[in-house]
């Protein structure tokens, strides 16, 4: 493909009207293209997630985000002339009078949602959650994330699969507090065909969900509440060390069925699945890892900003309450519940346990950083959060609650 057919491929991929993730629009649009070659295909990834990234600078500097105003700006952001890629063909259709208005112009100074590249509707959400920190934090949640991994410690230890990852010339390093963890560079392409993730000695894992996962605690009989492909069931899988039971539920069958395949690649015995709502018993720790905005995930989704919604916000927080009631009722005395989000924004994390508090007051919270047993973390304290600016991780809100 030509430069000029690239640009033209991203341009459609943007148009596509769908609530789909950016990055599986594009691979429905390549199968049906199979010309494509694998560098076409890298080069107009590259383009997409970096509109993905500076959508709003984008936007704001072309007064618009048609599809074809973002990919001008993004060429403008290079230092590259539109007008000599703009030429119709195979490639996007010769400039219009208003958008070449649009490039000579000076842009308008940029409001502070435009600045921290995020929906508009989310400021006053993410002033409350970052303060006075709230660019910093925002710039670091639209640079390019690691590759975190975890080590399966049901088949190795994290000595060994460094050693052999550094021999394969893969860039890594141990984390700094998940005792299990290893920091890839951000190009880890083919890591998933490893001979060691095949074997099941690793899992692709976030630093800070690690740290999540041993806020849990060590339980007998754990309820993973909605536990998706069940990267935490796994985790607590190791850290029983194949002892107890987990029973992961979660409403998407599909999931679960994912999960079933990870956890025999991982030598993991003691996980059960359950399709549905929560089964019925009492467990001494109920993991909730509930359905969230996402926003922590923006380094590496940086697309799903930019599809959330009030509405959808507000049905994601009222799914958040409904799990938290029914794992409610299935805490035994005595025992945790622990409450998890990938979100920075406190209307999803400190504003559901406020509620929660009032509908369940048997149920005190247990200050997280003692029950903590590693080396000190930023960002633990009565709870867990972390971000890319504070802590060098994902996003995240972890809080642990006893029944009285």
């Amino acid at each position: 493909m030509t430069p000029a057919a690239r640009l033209q491929a991203a341009i459609d991929i943007l148009g596509i009207a769908s609530d789909q993730p950016l990055e599986r629009l594009a691979k429905a649009f390549w199968r049906e293209r199979r010309y494509a070659g694998g560098g076409d295909r890298r080069a107009v990834g590259e383009m997409l997630f970096t509109i993905a990234r500076n959508r709003a600078h984008f936007a704001h500097r072309m007064g618009g985000d048609a599809p074809r105003a973002l990919v001008i700006a993004a060429l403008l952001a290079e230092g590259r002339d539109p007008q000599s890629l703009f030429t119709g063909g195979y490639g996007p259709e010769p400039l219009s009078d208003a958008e070449c208005a649009a490039i000579a112009a000076a842009p308008a100074p940029a409001p502070i949602w435009v600045e921290g590249e995020f929906p508009e509707f989310l400021q006053a959400e993410l002033q409350r959650a970052f303060g006075d920190a709230l660019l910093d934090e925002m710039a670091a949640l639209s640079t390019r994330a690691p590759v975190d991994l975890r080590v399966n410690r049901l088949k190795t230890e994290r000595a060994t699969v460094l050693a052999a990852l550094k021999d394969s010339g893969v860039d890594c390093a141990p984390m700094a507090y998940a005792a299990d963890g290893i920091r890839c560079g951000t190009d880890t392409r083919g890591l998933d065909k490893h001979e060691l993730f095949l074997s099941g000695a690793f899992e692709i894992q976030d630093q800070a969900s690690q740290i999540a996962v041993r806020l849990c605690g060590i339980g007998t009989n754990v309820l993973d509440l909605a536990a998706g492909a069940g990267g935490k069931s796994l985790a607590l899988a190791a850290a029983m060390q194949n002892r107890g039971m987990i029973t992961a539920c979660d409403i998407r069958g599909a999931a679960l069925a994912e999960l079933e395949k990870r956890a025999a690649r991982a030598g993991a015995t003691n996980i059960k699945t359950h399709i549905g709502a929560a089964p019925p018993g009492s467990y001494d720790v109920v993991l909730v890892d509930a359905p969230c905005s996402g926003s922590g995930t923006w380094r590496r989704q940086p697309d799903n900003k930019w599809r959330l919604t009030p509405q959808k916000l507000a049905a994601l927080m009222a799914v958040q309450d409904e799990l938290l009631d029914q794992a409610a009722s299935r805490v035994a005395p005595g025992g945790r519940l622990v409450y998890a989000t990938c979100s920075v924004l406190p209307c999803e994390n400190d504003d559901r346990l406020a509620t929660f508090a009032e509908r369940h007051p048997g149920f005190t919270v247990l200050d997280a950083s003692a029950a903590w047993d590693g080396p000190p973390v930023p960002g633990l304290g009565q709870q867990f959060r972390a971000s890319p600016a504070k802590t060098g991780t994902d996003g995240f809100f972890c809080a642990i609650l006893s029944r009285i």
